[in-house]
């Protein structure tokens, strides 16, 4: 099972959410890494210097994927077939596999593209 970022989780790290501070770091102290995309380091970075440093020393523990041109058609077609447009969350769930855990503030927008995508994931809200 992996773990699965969205930009709500970052979100809630760079608020200083204990929680999903804790949760970085325990899957690092265990010898995982949390996964990512490109997309979503963009949406939540801003490069505020020292203004986003909980959040940079939680991207150390993070395996940020590029959203290159593979994941970028596989995202294209998935929102094609759910109907939706957000191309960010459509790369987030094809970073997942069966059983893992994605970290979200958008687990209904998450929900219809997993369905769409076949994924057996858990939505995890934060």
């Amino acid at each position: 099972m992996s773990i699965v970022l969205d930009a709500g989780a970052l979100v809630a790290v760079e608020r200083g959410d204990r929680a999903m501070i804790a949760l970085i770091k325990g899957e690092r102290d265990d010898g995982r890494s949390p996964v990512t995309h490109g997309g979503v380091i963009g949406e939540v970075w801003r490069g505020g210097r020292g203004r986003q440093a909980v959040l940079a020393r939680a991207l150390r523990g993070v395996d940020v994927r590029a959203l290159d041109d593979d994941l970028g058609r596989r995202a294209g077609v998935l929102l094609a077939r759910a109907g939706s447009s957000d191309v960010i969350d459509a790369a987030v769930v094809l970073l997942a596999e069966d059983g893992d855990e994605i970290f979200t503030s958008d687990p209904a927008d998450l929900r219809d593209l997993a369905q769409a995508a076949s994924k057996l994931v858990d939505l995890i809200q934060v």
